[in-house]
């Protein structure tokens, strides 16, 4: 988070490390809220635990689910129990995202000398996005868009630079099936190399999986744009319709 929450809301998934053990219950820390939190015996594990050292640790981290927040009290319950294996998965990858995405916003601030206006540029940025790594993602995907963002400009060309050396913009691809054959006696072979030489042109991938059956792959920063790509295809090959039979289906294996 870019702007740090005073307290969680119910049902967020929290990172908690053990600070001490009871015998009904754990005493934990909110890793990213540096708060305490209190863990039920009976939101360790399901069943009944008989010896609750089996399950705990003091030191051990895990993540957790908010059970209940009492914002007056300060108060906060959190369970094991309720947070799925994938949900715990999920939760620990976007923490080191996170964490990766806020250093190297850091780095970026410190290589532009611009720590004294660190304050406000998270302030521009919090406008539109909850956290580093989001914005982090859409910069590397257009890097025009963080000018209408932050202000200062030895930040964002800082900032950019970092991005290109660190970071890969994700890629969406989608896949089509293509079936063509010729269908006029006045047309050959050289038409359909033709259609496919046009549609190749428009940064589609063309892969011949045995006649009369092609696969197309188009990819780009978004499924869109990626989407786009195949319904030019289908305009270019529609210009050929009175020479060629075609038809594009998505290929279900793919998706």
């Amino acid at each position: 988070m870019i702007i740090k929450k005073s307290m969680p809301k119910t049902g967020e998934l929290v990172l908690i490390k053990i600070k001490k053990i009871m015998p009904h219950g754990a005493y934990c820390e909110l890793t990213e809220y540096g708060l305490d939190a209190y863990l039920p015996i009976s939101e360790i594990a399901s069943g009944w635990i008989k010896n609750i050292h089996e399950f705990l640790k003091e030191g051990q981290k895990d993540v957790g689910k908010v059970l209940q927040v009492d914002p007056q009290k300060r108060t906060i319950d959190v369970s094991l129990k309720k947070a799925t294996p994938r949900e715990k998965e999920a939760k620990k990858s976007e923490f080191g995202l996170e964490n990766r995405a806020e250093h190297l916003f850091d780095q970026a601030i410190t290589l532009s000398k611009t720590e004294a206006e660190k304050d406000k540029i998270k302030e521009e940025v919090a406008k539109k996005f909850a956290t580093y790594s989001e914005f982090l993602n859409k910069v590397a995907e257009n890097h025009n868009l963080i000018e209408g963002i932050v202000s200062n400009i030895e930040f964002r060309k800082s900032f950019l630079d970092i991005v290109v050396k660190n970071i890969k913009p994700k890629k969406y691809e989608v896949s089509y099936l293509l079936e063509m054959r010729l269908t006029n006696p006045a047309a050959n072979i050289e038409t359909i190399k033709q259609a496919l030489l046009e549609i190749a042109k428009q940064g589609v991938k063309i892969i011949y999986l045995g006649a009369p059956r092609y696969s197309l792959l188009s990819e780009d920063s978004s499924y869109p744009k990626a989407e786009n790509k195949i319904k030019e295809a289908n305009k270019i090959l529609n210009k050929y319709a009175k020479q060629i039979y075609f038809n594009i289906k998505e290929d279900k294996a793919k998706t």
